[in-house]
């Protein structure tokens, strides 16, 4: 099967039923031998291009990551993005905020970290969750001292929405290039993973007992991440919902998501100029002066 990116893009004004979205389909891939070979040929390709993106120094590049627990989000940051030059990309991690974090808006912490041009920034979770977990369980929200007066849960998820939408819209003006991934997983293949995770000895350390009392919310979350993608896919910024039940397809439907938006961006190493050249000749020149060192 060929990817398409578009079959798992979020289109702007869409509501979303992710019970109309598969978490499996067919796979691009025939073999687990013909995985590896397909995955090794996109990350090369994804090398190329981010060295091409280094160079032309134009754009930033966001990639978003959001899911539920064991979907496989760290896998697939680590196999997709493990042909990049890690001096061009930086991986964060958001979780509970800080008593200092909480002191600024929810949008604050994570800016703070957003790509510099010529270089791909990598969020394991995002400000999203202040519209997810958040959403879920709502004394959380109470607990950021927030006034009174602006914590109306009628109303706050709609403003956090066009928040984020305003902040996407204005790094897209500016250069930077958005991929949001939601990696869809079935309630019951979160099940076996979590079994795995307790009956395999080297996965222990995955799992945790408040995984558990998560996926009793799994109703909750499914609506707040229906509403959200809903609210927050835009042209400029789209949500990808990737099917994740199989882990290998999941990572080359997210490697070529992120080649075709590479590849989009019509990048060219910069060009050289006469006098550039003239100057790159006189240094030629006196390099060929230069006595061969014997040693």
């Amino acid at each position: 099967m060929k990817i398409k990116s578009k079959n798992y893009r979020v289109e702007e004004g869409d509501k979303v039923n992710l019970k109309k979205w598969p978490t499996r389909v067919e796979p691009a891939y025939k073999s687990k031998k013909n995985y590896h070979k397909k995955l090794k040929e996109q990350v090369a390709a994804l090398s190329e291009l981010q060295r091409l993106h280094y160079a032309s120094n134009r754009y930033a590049v966001l990639l978003i990551f959001q899911a539920m627990d064991s979907a496989g989000k760290d896998g697939a940051i680590r196999h997709v993005m493990s042909g990049v030059n890690p001096q061009g990309c930086q991986v964060f991690s958001f979780k509970h905020p800080s008593a200092t974090e909480l002191d600024h808006d929810f949008l604050w912490r994570t800016t703070q970290s957003l790509p510099e041009r010529g270089r791909i920034g990598i969020f394991n979770r995002s400000y999203y969750e202040e519209v997810l977990i958040v959403r879920v369980h709502p004394e959380i929200l109470r607990s950021q001292g927030l006034p009174d007066d602006l914590v109306d849960e009628k109303t706050i998820w709609q403003e956090r929405y066009l928040s984020i939408v305003d902040l996407e819209n204005h790094l897209h003006r500016n250069g930077t290039r958005i991929i949001k991934v939601f990696l869809h997983l079935s309630e019951e293949e979160q099940r076996k993973r979590f079994l795995d995770r307790i009956d395999e000895p080297d996965k222990n350390w995955k799992f945790s007992s408040a995984d558990i009392v998560e996926r009793k919310f799994w109703k909750q979350y499914m609506q707040a991440y229906e509403a959200c993608l809903s609210a927050t896919s835009t042209t400029g910024a789209p949500w990808y919902v990737v099917p994740a039940d199989d882990k290998k397809n999941a990572r080359l439907i997210v490697s070529r998501i992120i080649l075709d938006t590479f590849n989009d961006l019509n990048m060219h190493y910069p060009e050289t100029d006469a006098t550039r050249q003239q100057e790159l000749l006189s240094i030629r020149q006196e390099l060929m002066k230069e006595e061969p060192d014997s040693n």
